[in-house]
C-alpha cells in the first residue's frame, strides 16, 4: 500500500492533474465505481443491495458501482439524494448509464435491502447530515447488514477525522489513489471498518503537483533498520537512562531491557546511590553506576561513553529532573525525554524548546503533550498537523503517543503508526518504548527514523503477543520481531 497521505485539497489537486495529464475525469470515476463494485464481489455473495448516491462525484462512483453489481447479477436499487437533471459532469454520465431507477432518497430507502452502499458524500463533506442522510445513516447497520463507503463514510470530516452528527458505520471502506486522515486518526479510522485502497490510474508526477500531509509508518521507510550498528558491542551504541528513586526503579528497569534488546550494544542505568540496592538484584545484563545530581548525570554519561540516553520513565517530575535534561543537552549524545522529563517543564516548556536539537525524540502521550503545548491538540485540524507544529516549536522530533501514534520532524515530515494492538494500553509499554528509541538513536540512527522504526517494532511485538501482554514481555518479543522483518527484507530481495 503506497504510503502518502494526503488531505481531501491534496486529493482534488492529484485528481485535477490527472485529468490536466490527459486521463479523462470518467474514466477515473469509472475506475473508482468499478473498484468499489470488485471489493464488494469479493467479500459478499449476492444479496438486495441499495446504492445510496449523492449530488457530486462521490455520488457518480455509486451510479458505476450499482451499474456493474446489476450486470453481475446482483439486485440493485438505486436513491438519489436530488434529482438526476441536476447532476453535472461525469457524475451525470454515470447517472445517464444505469438502466434503472434512481428513485429519491428517503428515510424508507433501506427497506429489504440487505446491503448497503454509501456514496452520499465521501470525504468532501464539511458539515453534518441532514434529513433523509441523517436518519439512513443511524439505521444502515441494522440487523447486521453490511455497510460499504465509497472514499470515506458520509458524515465524517476526511480531514478532521471525526463527525459532529450522524455518520455511516461502515464495515468496509473503498477509497481511491492516497489514504485520507480519516482512514488512519481516530475516531475516524474505527468508523471505516476496513480499508481498501484502490489505484484509479492518476498518472506519475502528481506529488509535484500537492502537498503530502504524512506518510503511513512502514518498514520501507526506514530500510537500514534495525540492524545494529556494528559486530562490537561499543559499535552499536552505548545507552544510558536515568534511574528514578528506590520505590519507582521498574520504569527505567523496563526503558534498559528494551534497549538492550532493540539492539544497543551496552546499556547503563545511572541510579541515585540510595536506589543502587534497589535495582542491583533486577538488572542482569545492564550496568548500574551511581550518580550525584546534574554534574554526577554528566559524569556518568562521559564514563560509560554514552552515544545516546534515555530520561524520564518514573525520574521524578521538578526541579532535579529539569536540571539534569539541561546538563544532558549540553552533550553530544541524543536524547529521548519522555514522562516525567516533559512534565518538569509543564511551567516553562521554552526553556526545554531553546536547548532541544533536531537528534532528540520527545515521546508524550497526549496529557503530556497538552502539558507541553496548550492548546494546539485541540486547536489543529488533526493529530498529524498538532505533531507537525509542536516538532516546529520544540526544534525536534514529536512521538505523540495514542491509538494512532504519530511521529513528526521540526523539517515537516510526518508519519503515522497504525501497526499496533490496543493491548499495549497497559503500564509500561511507553518506556520500552522509549528504550527502543533510545537504543536506535545510540546506534547512530537519524532520530525521525529512530521513532518510526521503534514504533512499528514495539507494535508489532504488542501484535505477535496480543491478549494479556504486559510491559515487560515485550523486550522479550523482540528477537521474534526482528526474525520476522529480516526474513520479510530477504524475500523481498529475493
Amino acid at each position: 500500500m503506497p504510503a502518502e497521505i494526503l488531505s481531501t485539497d491534496a486529493m482534488r489537486a492529484a485528481d485535477a492533474f490527472a485529468i490536466r495529464a490527459g486521463t479523462p475525469g470518467a474514466a477515473l470515476m469509472g475506475a473508482a465505481g468499478k473498484a468499489l463494485c470488485d471489493a464488494i464481489i469479493a467479500r459478499w455473495t449476492p444479496r438486495p443491495a441499495a446504492v445510496l448516491c449523492g449530488p457530486g462525484n462521490n455520488g457518480g462512483d455509486g451510479f458505476v458501482c450499482a451499474r456493474l453489481l446489476a450486470e453481475r447479477g446482483w439486485p440493485v436499487r438505486v436513491f438519489l439524494l436530488g434529482a438526476v437533471a441536476a447532476l453535472k459532469g461525469d457524475a451525470l454520465a454515470a447517472a445517464q448509464q444505469w438502466r434503472g431507477e434512481a428513485a429519491p432518497l428517503s428515510t424508507h430507502s433501506l427497506r429489504g435491502a440487505e446491503l448497503v452502499v454509501d456514496a452520499l458524500f465521501g470525504a468532501g463533506l464539511t458539515r453534518s447530515l441532514e434529513g433523509a442522510a441523517a436518519a439512513l445513516a443511524q439505521i444502515a447497520g441494522e440487523g447486521g447488514r453490511p455497510v460499504i463507503a465509497a472514499d470515506v463514510p458520509s458524515g465524517l470530516d476526511g480531514d478532521r477525522a471525526r463527525a459532529d452528527g450522524p455518520v455511516f458505520q461502515a464495515d468496509l471502506t473503498v477509497t481511491f489513489h492516497r489514504l485520507k486522515p480519516a482512514h488512519v486518526l481516530s475516531p475516524g479510522r474505527g468508523l471505516c471498518g476496513e480499508v481498501v485502497l484502490a489505484d484509479i490510474g492518476i498518472p506519475d508526477g502528481w506529488a509535484a503537483e500537492t502537498e503530502i500531509m504524512a506518510e503511513v509508518n512502514g518498514p520501507d521507510l526506514w530500510p537500514h533498520l534495525p540492524a545494529p550498528g556494528g559486530e562490537h558491542k561499543h559499535r552499536r551504541g552505548r545507552l544510558a537512562v536515568l534511574g528514578g528513586p528506590a520505590h519507582r526503579t521498574g520504569a527505567a528497569r523496563l526503558a534498559a531491557r528494551a534497549g538492550l534488546r532493540a539492539g544497543a550494544g551496552l546499556v547503563t542505568v545511572l541510579a541515585p546511590p540510595e536506589a543502587i540496592t534497589a535495582y542491583a538484584p533486577a538488572l542482569e545484563s545492564e550496568m548500574l553506576r551511581p550518580f550525584v545530581g546534574a554534574a554526577g548525570f554528566l559524569e556518568g554519561l562521559a564514563q560509560t561513553r554514552a552515544t545516546a540516553a534515555v530520561i524520564g520513565p518514573a525520574a521524578g517530575v521538578g526541579a532535579a529532573t529539569r536540571e539534569i535534561v539541561l546538563a544532558a543537552l549540553s552533550t553530544p549524545a541524543p536524547l529521548v525525554l519522555d514522562a516525567d522529563a516533559l512534565t518538569s517543564f509543564e511551567a516553562e516548556p521554552q526553556a526545554l524548546f531553546a536547548t532541544l536539537r533536531a537528534t532528540d525524540v520527545l515521546t508524550p502521550h497526549e496529557g503530556e503533550f497538552e502539558r507541553l503545548f496548550p492548546g494546539l491538540l485541540a486547536g489543529s485540524l488533526n493529530r498529524i498537523e498538532a505533531a507537525k507544529a509542536a516538532a516546529k516549536a520544540a526544534g525536534a522530533v514529536v512521538l505523540l503517543k495514542g491509538p494512532e501514534t504519530v511521529i513528526a520532524a521540526p523539517d515537516g515530515r510526518a508519519r503515522v503508526n497504525i501497526h499496533a494492538t490496543s493491548w499495549l494500553a497497559t503500564a509500561g509499554t511507553g518506556d520500552v518504548l522509549a528504550g527502543m528509541i533510545g537504543a536506535f538513536l545510540a546506534g547512530g540512527a537519524d532520530a525521525f527514523d529512530a521513532a518510526s522504526a521503534a514504533a512499528w517494532l514495539h507494535g508489532d511485538a504488542g501484535i505477535a503477543l496480543g491478549p494479556g501482554l504486559i510491559a515487560s514481555d515485550l523486550p522479550q518479543a523482540l528477537p521474534g520481531v526482528y526474525a520476522r522483518l529480516f526474513v520479510a527484507r530477504s524475500e523481498v530481495k529475493n
